[in-house]
């Protein structure tokens, strides 16, 4: 029944070209294992190969280690090329601050890439299956999602110059669990999918029962309730983005300029679209604040009876109506480029506000508190050592990394506003090295153990 219902799947959206190369993310478990078995058993019909991609996340320590082992010994066993990697996710958390399930999928997917680029294949294929599709939509419209993010997972997308498929989409869990029982299959199980701690697992175990009980097939429901929002949606933002080259009296993402009444003149579908790009144009990354109820914020200025009013968005953008025009401008906070000389002994004032207050350590050697204050061993530095703003493209050798980081990623990751990014100042020593980012970042400099016969220099980083 499955394999029946997969191939229609594949045929009627044309997933699979024949004599191309698979890239098949495989973890071990029921629904990557059964995918590589039905690929493996129709290989024949489309002439394919297939190049298995897995990796550990070394959650689980040796738990997950032997899912990855497993997954080797079966393609192995299946004749098919083996590609792994164990990724210390975990350690990646600790350096950016990300949640487990998104440090997970950036790290997995940029194997994929990698794996896709060594085989030249153009192809990856995912195991994700009708009943997940179920819990994406109910998350996503749960949480206020808009546009084709309510569509929740696509059966085919453009990925990394070729396409990802999800060739499941239209099978649900327990049709899995059936082809694995059939076939003799003996997937592994990962027990942290039992647990309600994540949003998803309490949406698997205590909503998507009750509606299957009310429909046994409400997964088919959703699958085209996200098709066909998705061709909708395509439809309805082509139309916008044509309605949307006319209302521009400037643009220019610093200084733009758009005529209301043209806004307010089309329709209603299209003027929350049409706001959309508007913003999709004007930020060079997209602000994870920014929400739907911005849009709204921005409808509701739009048809303000007042002739002038103003709107402060995420990173600093600013919205201004006069009468029938609105000007969009990034308020860009004065933050001049400074250099100063760190005073050691003593203290310095910087131009943001903060102050660092040096002194040299004699007797007790204090504790090295978070990223605020710093040991510096005086022998480690050239001196004199300077406080300034960052350079483009500059990086640090981050403590407990054991490597090097640009300042931008750390500014991204520790989710800095771009208008405090210029003015924060940046420790360097007389040869240009960077070894502190207060507040945010240690370098490698800081000693983990320190010796009471060391000439050392305690700095802290406060407020002035």
């Amino acid at each position: 029944m499955l394999k029946e219902k997969v191939l229609k799947t594949i045929y009627r959206n044309d997933l699979i070209q024949k004599d191309s190369k698979l890239i098949v993310g495989v973890s071990g478990g029921p629904d990557s294992l059964v995918l590589l078995h039905f690929l493996n058993e129709v290989r024949s019909l489309f002439h394919y190969d297939i190049v298995v991609a897995s990796v550990d996340h070394m959650f689980r320590g040796e738990e997950s280690f032997a899912d990855f082992q497993y997954v080797k010994q079966i393609c192995k066993q299946w004749g098919i090329v083996f590609e792994g990697r164990r990724i210390n996710v975990p350690a990646y958390i600790e350096e950016t601050g990300q949640s487990s399930q998104s440090s997970s999928r950036t790290l997995r997917f940029a194997f994929y890439e990698e794996m896709m680029d060594k085989h030249q294949a153009t192809t990856l294929v995912l195991g994700h299956h009708g009943d997940d599709q179920v819990e994406t939509i109910l998350m996503r419209m749960t949480r206020g999602a808009t546009g084709k993010a309510r569509a929740g997972i696509s059966l085919k997308r453009p990925f990394h110059g070729g396409q990802l498929i999800r060739p499941f989409l239209e099978v649900t869990k327990d049709e899995i669990i059936e082809y694995a029982s059939i076939h003799h299959l003996e997937p592994r199980y990962d027990p942290s999918n039992q647990k309600n701690d994540y949003a998803r697992n309490r949406f698997r175990h205590e909503v998507l029962p009750f509606l299957k009980k009310e429909n046994r097939n409400v997964h088919d429901h959703f699958q085209r309730f996200s098709e066909e929002l998705l061709e909708d949606e395509n439809f309805l933002q082509e139309l916008a983005r044509k309605e949307t080259s006319e209302i521009w009296l400037q643009q220019d993402r610093n200084h733009s300029v758009i005529q209301i009444e043209k806004v307010l003149a089309m329709p209603k579908p299209l003027q929350r679209r049409s706001i959309q790009l508007i913003l999709n144009y004007l930020y060079l990354e997209r602000p994870s604040s920014l929400s739907a109820l911005h849009i709204d914020q921005l409808l509701a200025l739009f048809l303000n009876p007042q002739p002038s009013a103003e709107l402060h968005l995420p990173e600093g953008l600013i919205v201004e109506k006069s009468y029938q025009t609105c000007i969009f401008r990034f308020f860009r906070q004065e933050s001049p480029d400074y250099s100063v000389l760190l005073q050691i002994p003593g203290e310095t004032f910087l131009p943001n506000g903060y102050k660092i207050k040096a002194h040299y350590i004699k007797d007790e050697i204090p504790h090295s508190r978070g990223n605020d204050s710093f040991i510096l061993p005086e022998s480690a530095v050239q001196f004199p050592l300077i406080a300034r703003t960052r350079r483009e493209g500059e990086r640090m050798g981050v403590k407990g990394l054991g490597g090097t980081k640009k300042l931008k990623e750390i500014f991204i990751n520790e989710k800095i506003p771009m208008l405090e990014r210029n003015a924060w100042p940046i420790i360097i020593d007389q040869s240009g090295l960077v070894i502190w980012l207060p507040g945010l970042k240690k370098s490698n400099v800081e000693p983990d153990l320190v010796s009471d016969e060391s000439s050392l220099i305690y700095l802290e980083y406060k407020k002035a």
